[in-house]
């Protein structure tokens, strides 16, 4: 045994029992004697009614949540850790909130208990603490108003001492200059240990505001009279056409995974749903490794019926966009401001429902020869097109958020109303976001005829859409709606730069896992 651990075993002996690390099997509350230990594996062998310890969460941490012995027991993970003589000061971490505890030895803290905290918590170990509650000005915590003095600390679970990458540098943005020299983990690194990268407030703030639109576009659409449906994803044929589409062996039998829950809204509108929406995985083979796509990603979904023209369809979706962004603004104003911490961004520009931008194709062609750039009349946009649009309307019309209408029929999908007065032109729009394309929708086909032509000038076999043509053989209704990618409104909303940050666990053509 060398020296140190046996002066360390000494130590430990001459403890008093009280100053001892104790297991505590989490049960009741910790004796008032056991003033910090690690628990036992919680097993849920507490009552079903607990331990009688009420814990405030750190987000919610004010003087007023102090319970009447001034004290509170917060759950948390350690952020950082460094003692200054014999103090040691932590910050605890829940989610995307932060508040400072300060363990100071004297009194019943033993020095013990200060070297124990010292060596035994390792950055992201979660614990429990018991601490008063005071007033405090800490500006590089969430909970800047106060602190906790520490006076019972237990371990839930210990981290291992050495971690991937540090969440500190995790959360660095773009340097800020020069001289800015601090070490930072790039985003395949931080992705192969997401897990730990979710742990960084910035990165699980912008997932959190990603739940809040998924919430928002249900809200609305639910106020609006629709009906969430929930589409199959193993199917019989492509849904979009073309050749990015998955394919798997269904017992014996040719099949894909869905590119859109398309074909099955428009089938609940021929059976009289009326209006339908969809929040649901979307599958696309697309062999690209760009910031804006991803091979699995949350489609938001809706099909409506429409009386006369496709612009209700226009309408509904302009009130749902505002509903939406309104929604981000005044629910998760404290994420947004957790991630421009990391990453500032200019807020994003729209106008109030029925206001914002409506351009046709022809329009935009015209604003882009204008500014220099070759676009044919009649050919789709390149990404590299829909920025320099972005860009010109910005000077324009001062939005980051337009409706582009009036698509040539030979850049659409199949199901695509052509326009009646120029069937080189169609019933469909893209909706943008900073001069990116994040809906695309239409007025679809409902005379059977002219959807069968459609779909095999597209080269399409329509056996393999037998039900679904099937489904129109009966009476359907005019209906139009839109397919919207989830990470891409998030991505774009908070100019986060790739659409993977946007993703939980992100799928591209090199990433199937963790």
């Amino acid at each position: 045994m060398d020296s140190s651990a046996a002066a360390e075993k000494a130590a430990m002996a001459a403890m008093t029992e009280e100053e001892r690390p104790v297991t505590y099997s989490g049960g009741d509350a910790p004796p008032p004697t056991q003033l910090y230990g690690d628990y036992a594996v919680i097993q849920s062998t507490t009552p079903a009614a607990g331990s009688g310890r009420t814990f405030v969460r750190v987000d919610a941490l004010r003087m007023e949540a102090a319970d009447e012995e001034g004290m509170v027991w917060v759950r948390g993970r350690v952020h950082t850790l460094r003692s200054v003589g014999r103090n040691i000061f932590l910050v605890l971490r829940q989610a995307t909130a932060t508040v400072q505890a300060v363990l100071a030895e004297g009194g019943d803290i033993s020095r013990a208990f200060v070297k124990w905290a010292a060596k035994e918590l390792p950055v992201e170990t979660i614990v429990d603490i018991r601490a008063r509650l005071a007033p405090a000005e800490v500006k590089s915590c969430s909970q800047g108003d106060v602190e906790l003095s520490v006076a019972r600390l237990y371990v839930v679970s210990r981290a291992a001492p050495t971690l991937p990458f540090s969440l500190e540098d995790a959360a660095r943005g773009e340097p800020t200059g020069p001289d800015d020299v601090l070490p930072r983990v790039g985003r395949d690194t931080r992705l192969d240990g997401r897990v730990l990268d979710l742990r960084v407030p910035p990165h699980q703030a912008i997932l959190r505001v990603q739940a809040g639109v998924s919430g928002l576009f249900r809200e609305f659409l639910t106020a609006a009279g629709f009906v969430e449906i929930h589409s199959p994803k193993l199917i019989g044929g492509a849904s979009e056409g073309g050749a990015d589409v998955f394919t798997l062996d269904y017992f014996g039998r040719p099949a894909c995974l869905a590119q859109s829950p398309q074909l099955y809204k428009q089938m609940a509108i021929c059976g009289d749903m009326e209006r339908v929406f969809e929040v649901g995985p979307v599958f696309r083979a697309e062999n690209s490794q760009t910031h804006r796509h991803l091979c699995e990603f949350t489609g938001l979904d809706l099909e409506l019926q429409i009386t006369e023209h496709y612009s209700e369809v226009l309408d509904c979706l302009d009130g749902l966009f505002v509903s939406i962004f309104d929604g981000i603004n005044a629910r998760h104003s404290r994420e947004l401001e957790v991630i421009r911490a990391k990453s500032p961004f200019e807020p994003f520009v729209y106008s109030p429902a029925g206001k914002n931008l409506r351009l046709e194709y022809p329009q935009a062609v015209a604003m882009l020869r204008e500014a220099g750039v070759e676009q044919g009349d009649f050919d789709d946009l390149s990404t590299e097109v829909e920025r320099k649009l972005g860009e010109l309307v910005k000077v324009r019309y001062g939005t980051d958020f337009f409706i582009l209408t009036r698509f040539p029929s030979a850049v659409r999908p199949f199901y695509t109303m052509p326009e009646a007065e120029d069937e080189r032109y169609s019933n469909s729009f893209d909706i943008f976001m900073r001069g990116e394309e994040i809906v695309s929708g239409a007025q679809r086909v409902h005379d059977v005829e002219m959807l069968a032509r459609r779909a095999e000038a597209k080269g399409i076999d329509v056996n393999s859409l037998s039900s679904y043509l099937d489904a129109f053989r009966y009476g359907t209704p005019p209906h139009g709606g839109a397919g919207i990618g989830l990470e891409r409104v998030v991505m774009l909303f908070l100019a986060a730069g790739n659409v993977r940050e946007c993703s939980l666990f992100p799928r591209d053509p090199k990433r199937l896992s963790p």
